[in-house]
């Protein structure tokens, strides 16, 4: 079999030559424009929108997914999700009572792990996209993309953009690489998928450490600084994150005027590549 790459250099090389070889209309000087099929993805740090706060919530989806909409909501907002694949059982918290908790798929090292295509997860993320909130990427087994090859790291992003489309029927138009690591294969990669990179500007410290109250220290010192806008990185697979930083966050976040929003909204751009129909549930979906 032929290596992904060199199937998709072909299939965008027949693509050009189509578009070179067409018939034109009207001025028979018309241009013809190629595309360029390596252009890298654009690397995003930042929002543009003044007044917004997109908090993104990463490793998802999670049991919390649905905390975080309802709390988001609450204060009139949408938020974005970067899944990925696999996903720990739910251990106990003081909320795990009030959740039903499906069967997790057993991977043969003999961990008790949950894929994206879990019922309970699947349709977390299903009920954020049919809410407005923005699904992204952030790969399939959390690699880092820059030891991968090129055929490595498309894999990685086909897998979880194919588990995102079957479940909500969106392409999506954006992704976060896992650590934020990238270089200039991943960001051609992504080019090439017709995505960009998301990175962010503020850091929770919800996985580096922190505690909860330097988490929450973090927020208030963010929002004495007002910057215009705000992109900032949480993991929603955190009971504390969801359940004791967030409502803090969003508490003096809000007291200064902020709007919680997307990414794609908080850069005035589109969600999705495109949306068509959600695939039904059938044998394929396992990870």
């Amino acid at each position: 079999m032929a290596p992904f790459s060199l199937l998709l250099s072909t299939l965008l090389l027949s693509v050009i030559t189509l578009v070179s070889s067409a018939p034109t209309t009207g001025s028979e000087n018309a241009t013809i424009v190629e595309l360029d099929p390596r252009a890298p993805a654009q690397v995003i740090t930042k929002c543009t929108v003044p007044n917004t706060v997109a908090l993104t919530f990463d490793d998802g989806p999670y049991w919390f997914m649905r905390e975080v909409i309802r709390q988001v909501e609450a204060a009139g907002g949408n938020t974005t999700f970067f899944v990925s694949a696999y996903h720990p059982v739910l251990s106990a918290s003081p909320d795990a009572a009030s959740l039903t908790l499906v069967s997790p798929f057993i991977l043969s090292d003999g961990n008790n792990w949950a894929c994206i295509y879990n019922t309970e997860l699947s349709g977390n993320i299903r009920y954020a996209f049919e809410r407005g909130h923005q699904i992204a990427s952030h790969t399939w087994q959390h690699k880092d993309l820059t030891t991968l090859t090129w055929d490595q790291i498309h894999h990685q992003m086909w897998l979880t953009e194919q588990a995102i489309t079957r479940i909500t029927g969106a392409v999506p138009a954006y992704m976060r690489p896992p650590y934020g690591n990238h270089n200039a294969l991943v960001r051609e990669a992504a080019g090439v998928r017709g995505q960009n990179i998301v990175l962010w500007d503020f850091d929770s410290g919800d996985s580096t450490g922190s505690t909860v109250a330097q988490q929450k220290a973090n927020f208030d010192q963010l929002a004495a600084r007002h910057p215009s806008n705000i992109l900032s990185l949480q993991h929603d697979v955190h009971w504390s994150t969801v359940y004791e930083t967030l409502p803090h966050a969003i508490s003096v976040l809000k007291a200064k005027g902020y709007r919680f929003v997307t990414v794609a909204d908080c850069l005035g751009t589109r969600k999705y590549q495109r949306v068509g129909p959600a695939e039904p549930r059938n044998a394929n979906w396992v990870c």
